[in-house]
């Protein structure tokens, strides 16, 4: 009987010792695992190291971590471990925190459980998910926030999840919580890094006297770029006509966005534009607020709209950046520093639109010395060598020589009536500010140097600025871009051309490109707006594909009608 005794409590002696040996163990796995976790700065490391580590502390055969999404009420990231590819593939879509899953987003709180399945939020599995009984959740918390949740699913062996395990987990939870913040901040931190290198990049481009085009498209490529969009697209309002235009477009499909007019109404640049804040949406191809987007932004998700203003809030344009659907959305830490990036956007363009100013000042008084110097120097000559040739015409007695003369001397004051009529256009325009149709004929051809991805090829005859009523030169411009617009979306075009004359009697537009022609099916409204104007002002419209290939365009209307 003494020999009996001292068995058993050897036995309970050993057994003890293997408890304790089993929860150092376990301890130093933990240990192990937080400085695992704990090393990486690399989010999405992190959260694969958490997901390991869990599966490996608890011995279970399934683990998973669900990232809680900005509503705080769906999964929008989900890790797993103990799946193949292969079965991932065969069971399908990720869940989204419904049924058991978002039990613990309602209740923040650890959960057992003996049969999942069992439990009144089980909607059970979906074709081809392998069966599972036992579970195991707990939240993981980032200062108090919850950032999401770890799963963990049957134990090897058969057995249960118990109370060492739910600790073990738990401590875990508050350690991963610790490594996700930390890789938060180092990733902020490496994103206010490039965004200071892409501000000071910019900032080198303006004082450097970039153009406003290729500014522009280094805002939105940088833009793109830290913030891992797929998609960006600046957009300018359209003044009096409730809409904007895409002057530049990068990623995806760029012809069929460069040059393209949108209404502010039903289309997040228009709803940036019109509200002056960011406008963001999940889902920026099935969102039904933005009826005016899908056709454009086919397989496109996240995206967030940042207008472009000045301090006086006027809106200048819009920056729209998005993202392929099923990835991320745009968050509060990315589209701050995006704000202050969007007011260095604006910058460019006021300061583009103010070195604009000051070439068009430095034209003006060019224009002005030309007029002077035509006035007083090139006139008075032509009308000092008339008088001499009219006095010469006296003493000629040969008849034929002596009209000959004085036709000379009838074409000299034809041309002092000329000069006179240019200086007073250049002096007329001068007045107006730069809005003769000169001005807003190169500036519209400028404005679409960013869409046609060249410069069009401009060249102006006669006396555009004194002959063209206001009310025809209006139509001229319009014409004009809707007339390049077209050329960019439809075109693909290398080549564009512009001449624009003044005869006396009609005003004629015409604009030939080198492109594909004119595509037997399309939209032809905006051609038919062409006609109508026209036929307004009775004129004629004329739209032909030549034998050498692209397209030519014309539109002539009389100077009185």
């Amino acid at each position: 009987m003494p020999q009996l005794r001292l068995d058993e409590l050897l036995e309970e002696l050993q057994a003890r010792i293997d408890a304790a040996r089993g929860t150092r163990d376990r301890v130093h796995s933990l240990l192990e695992a937080v400085l695992s976790v704990g090393r990486e700065l690399d989010l999405t490391q992190v959260l694969r190291r958490i997901v390991e580590a869990a599966a490996v502390l608890v011995d279970a055969r399934y683990a998973a971590l669900g990232v809680i999404g900005p509503d705080g009420e769906t999964l929008s990231q989900f890790l797993t471990v103990g799946l193949s590819e292969e079965e991932i593939a065969r069971i399908g879509p990720y869940p989204t925190g419904r049924g058991l899953l978002g039990e613990l987003i309602r209740h923040p709180a650890p959960l057992r459980l003996e049969d999942l399945s069992a439990h009144p939020s089980s909607f059970g599995c979906p074709a081809h998910h392998p069966v599972m009984r036992t579970f195991l959740g707990v939240p993981v918390r980032v200062r108090e926030e919850v950032f999401g949740n770890l799963y963990l699913t049957d134990k090897q062996g058969g057995e249960q999840f118990d109370a060492d395990d739910e600790a073990v987990i738990s401590t875990l939870a508050v350690a991963a919580g610790v490594a996700i913040e930390n890789a938060r901040l180092y990733e902020e931190a490496r994103r206010q890094q490039h965004w200071l290198s892409a501000s000071g990049e910019i900032t080198r481009a303006l004082l450097s006297g970039g153009s406003r085009s290729e500014v522009l498209e280094l805002i939105a490529q940088r833009a793109r770029e830290i913030t891992g969009a797929d998609l960006a697209d600046v957009s300018v309002p359209m003044a009096g006509t409730g809409t904007v235009r895409v002057e530049l477009a990068l990623g995806g499909d760029v012809d069929g966005r460069a040059g393209l007019v949108v209404p502010l109404e039903g289309s997040l640049s228009g709803a940036a534009c019109a509200s002056g804040v960011p406008v963001t949406t999940a889902d920026l191809a099935g969102d039904p607020r933005l009826s005016a987007e899908p056709r454009r932004f086919a397989g496109l998700g996240p995206a967030v709209a940042v207008p472009l203003g000045r301090a006086e809030g006027q809106i200048d344009g819009v920056l729209l950046l998005a993202r392929e659907a099923g990835r991320p959305e745009f968050t509060d830490r990315e589209i701050g520093p995006l704000l202050g990036f969007a007011d260095q956007a604006a910058l460019a363009l006021e300061l583009a639109e103010r070195r604009r100013d000051v070439e068009q000042l430095a034209m003006l008084e060019d224009r002005d010395r030309i007029a002077r110097d035509l006035h007083d120097l090139a006139i008075q000559r032509l009308f000092a060598t008339g008088m001499t040739l009219q006095s010469a015409a006296r003493v000629i007695d040969h008849p034929g020589a002596s009209d000959r003369v004085l036709r000379a001397v009838g074409d000299l004051d034809e041309t002092i009536k000329i000069i006179r009529s240019t200086i007073f256009g250049l002096r007329a325009r001068e007045e107006k500010g730069g809005q003769g149709l000169r001005s807003r004929v190169v500036r519209v051809a400028e404005e679409a140097q960013a869409a046609l991805g060249f410069p069009p090829r401009l060249s102006m005859e006669g006396l555009l600025d004194t002959d063209v009523p206001t009310e025809v030169a209006d139509h001229v411009v319009a014409v004009l871009g809707e007339a390049l617009s077209n050329a960019a979306r439809h075109a693909r075009a290398g080549r564009v051309e512009v001449v624009l004359q003044a005869t006396g009697a009609r005003v004629v537009l015409t604009v030939r490109d080198d492109g594909v022609g004119i595509p037997e099916q399309g939209r032809r409204s905006g051609l038919r707006n062409l006609a109508e104007r026209a036929e307004t002002l009775g004129g004629v419209f004329d739209l032909a594909s030549p034998a050498s290939g692209g397209t030519r365009l014309s539109w002539s209307v009389p100077l009185e009608h």
